[in-house]
């Protein structure tokens, strides 16, 4: 049975307060704009930020155990151009060159999980580089294409950008069912396996886990493998939306990601975190530009409420773990009860 201390604590859970966000959102733009409320218009606005949302999954294993992966954009486009090289210049299958874009999204996170776990580099100094790096070697597999890199290698078969462009009922985006799919495995995965408690003691005390048997460095670098394949994912479904491939097409997802997975809860020093908190932050963060856009609002202000919100919403979260702050609501709390006995 639960007692009011356990209901309080699910009611005000960091979740709650997105979804809240989320559906206040929503109302605030359909006033503003009624074409917004339109099914088709709100969910079809899914298609745009669906690359940042499938990317943030994967990495919020990365901050978890206390590090960060800001190599993700690049290897968004690496995934892109060898897909479309191997299959429109090499003359390659479609789905065998799909199945080689995500062992290359996935050799990259491995790698750089490679020298973050086993060399104890900083994670922001090997992904920096990670990223610098897979950008050259995407320019590089450019040079094997008859097509200039400024304008992508498009002409896919109509089945494959149906796969992502298509609507059930007309309606639900195929990419929103693909990115829910997701959601289940990343949690499951995060929150229900032995694998997940591994991951989130990396993150609390990485030398008490080692101490406990656990293998951290194999963790820690399967965080960034698994990083690097919800690259070579969301890769694969911004060239078949797009109908291109192109080297630079994740260049502007690496800020937004680390946005949604700190403003899903995740600290970025490791140990708290969650997947639905990291997807509900995503479609936050996605609405809120949509919605601006329709609003008539100049995109090259659209990152100013980004900022603000992502500021104000972690000063929240993190202002509760506060002792000063948590001393405070406590004295509140004894003055009401005291107020109430008398």
């Amino acid at each position: 049975m639960l007692n009011s201390k356990s209901i309080t604590k699910r009611v005000f859970r960091w979740e709650t307060f997105l979804i809240l966000l989320l559906l206040i959102e929503v109302l605030v733009f359909g006033l503003i704009n009624p074409r917004f409320l339109m099914p088709r218009v709100l969910l079809g606005s899914i298609n745009n930020f669906m690359t940042i949302s499938v990317v943030a999954l994967f990495v919020t294993l990365v901050l978890v155990t206390g590090g960060i992966d800001i190599q993700s954009g690049a290897i968004v486009g690496l995934t892109s151009i060898t897909i479309g090289v191997l299959w429109n210049d090499v003359g390659m299958n479609l789905y065998l060159a799909l199945v080689i874009g995500l062992l290359v999204g996935t050799a990259c996170g491995a790698l750089s999980g490679f020298f973050v776990a086993y060399t104890e580099v900083q994670p922001m100094v090997v992904t920096l580089g990670g990223s610098f790096l897979y950008s050259g070697i995407a320019l590089l597999i450019t040079n094997f294409s008859a097509t200039e890199a400024y304008k992508g290698i498009s002409g896919f078969p109509e089945e494959f950008s149906q796969f992502v462009r298509g609507r059930i009922f007309g309606i639900i985006p195929h990419q929103l069912l693909i990115f829910l799919f997701l959601v289940i495995i990343t949690y499951i995965l995060l929150h229900r396996t032995k694998y997940g408690r591994y991951v989130f003691l990396c993150g609390v005390n990485k030398h008490a886990a080692t101490y406990c048997g656990i293998r951290t460095k194999q963790i820690v670098m399967s965080t960034y493998v698994l990083s690097g394949l919800g690259a070579a994912i969301a890769g694969i479904l911004l060239t078949a939306y797009l109908g291109t491939a192109k080297t630079d097409l994740g260049k502007e997802i690496t800020l937004p990601v680390i946005t949604a997975v700190v403003l899903g809860g995740t600290s970025n020093l490791g140990g708290t975190g969650g997947v639905i908190g990291t997807a509900l932050a995503a479609f936050v963060i996605g609405i809120l530009r949509f919605g601006l856009s329709l609003a008539n609002v100049n995109t090259q202000y659209l990152d100013i409420p980004v900022g603000i919100l992502l500021v104000l919403a972690v000063a929240i979260r993190f202002s509760g773990s506060n002792p000063t702050v948590q001393k405070f609501i406590g004295k509140l709390r004894r003055s009401k009860d005291l107020r109430k006995n008398n």
